[in-house]
């Protein structure tokens, strides 16, 4: 079913509001992780951490569900389809894998960030979990930037449902 125009108009800004929000919102995410992975001062530290978690919770994790679900109505209510281009199924692909993978990682945030709160943190405490969200972070991101230059350049090429939908012989035409 294609939407009508002015429908389609407020999906597609939900879609681009939500997930130009989520880039930013994992950038910030990403330099908050790596001061406080970085930084010698505890109360910096703490504060880092503190930080990523209520960003995580309350504005991450609802921007990169909202950038989901407003493309997966933008490609099935409009012409362009969720089959029929790479790019877009690509797009859903790398988007569907950044919201399993942050979903994944919410308990570990949320874990050094109350952990954060109860006492001093030395630059050993939870290592590995403090660079997990460096990593994880600079790895979402880079994933959020190919989806956006794919949103951009649209690269050409239908997948075989889109060709066999365009292409196909009609009968009796």
């Amino acid at each position: 079913m294609i939407m009508a125009p002015e429908l389609r108009k407020v999906a597609l800004v939900a879609h681009v509001v939500s997930s130009v929000g989520s880039l930013g919102a994992v950038a910030a995410f990403l330099a908050l992780a790596i001061v406080g992975l970085a930084s010698q001062d505890d109360r910096v530290v703490r504060s880092a951490y503190v930080a990523t978690e209520v960003l995580a919770r309350t504005v991450i994790v609802p921007l990169v569900l909202a950038s989901l679900l407003s493309g997966l109505v933008q490609s099935l209510g409009t012409a362009w389809g969720l089959f029929r281009h790479y790019w877009i199924l690509a797009k859903f692909l790398l988007t569907l894998l950044v919201v399993v993978v942050l979903l994944l990682q919410v308990k570990a945030i949320v874990y050094v960030g109350v952990a954060s709160l109860g006492t001093t943190m030395s630059n050993t405490d939870l290592l590995d979990l403090r660079r997990s969200l460096v990593v994880h972070a600079a790895g979402g991101l880079v994933v959020l930037l190919v989806t956006t230059a794919l949103s951009v350049y649209k690269p050409h090429g239908v997948t075989r449902y889109g060709w066999r939908r365009y292409y196909r012989p009609r009968p009796g035409g």
